[in-house]
């Protein structure tokens, strides 16, 4: 009965590995890529509007996003530095993150940004969150 136990218990730790490892290789861990831009005093509403829809856009033409959220700072501690508009991407993993930054559509908003010429300054931050 002692080598049943033991081989049971054996064939137990191979299994929760087994399945341990196999959860660890679908598992994925989601990317945030967030950009703010400043755009220039020039800027109208209407062409924030046009960066802001294409940008969203983005998320039906590049595989791997899975949430794309905007919105204009609101922080009453005036320490935005003039970067006003802020867009947040969530990618499936740092893999889709990848695949995203030289896509052919993010390279067509990279040339509406240019052609508009209305934005000042950008900063991206992309990281693994934690504590999810």
């Amino acid at each position: 009965m002692k080598i049943f136990t033991n081989a049971s218990l054996l064939a137990l730790a191979v299994l929760a590995l087994l399945l341990f490892s196999g959860c660890n290789q679908t598992q994925q861990e989601p990317m945030r890529h967030i950009v703010v831009f400043k755009y220039k005093p020039s800027a109208t509403p209407e062409q924030i509007e046009q960066v802001t829809k294409a940008f969203g856009e983005l998320k039906d033409k590049i595989p791997g996003i899975v949430v794309f959220e905007h919105g204009v700072n609101d922080s009453p501690e005036n320490k935005n530095l003039g970067f006003t508009h802020v867009y947040q991407m969530t990618f499936e993993d740092a893999a889709a993150r990848d695949t995203y930054l030289p896509h052919p559509e993010h390279q067509k908003f990279g040339e509406l940004l240019g052609q508009l010429n209305i934005l000042e300054d950008a900063f991206v931050v992309d990281y693994a969150p934690v504590g999810e």
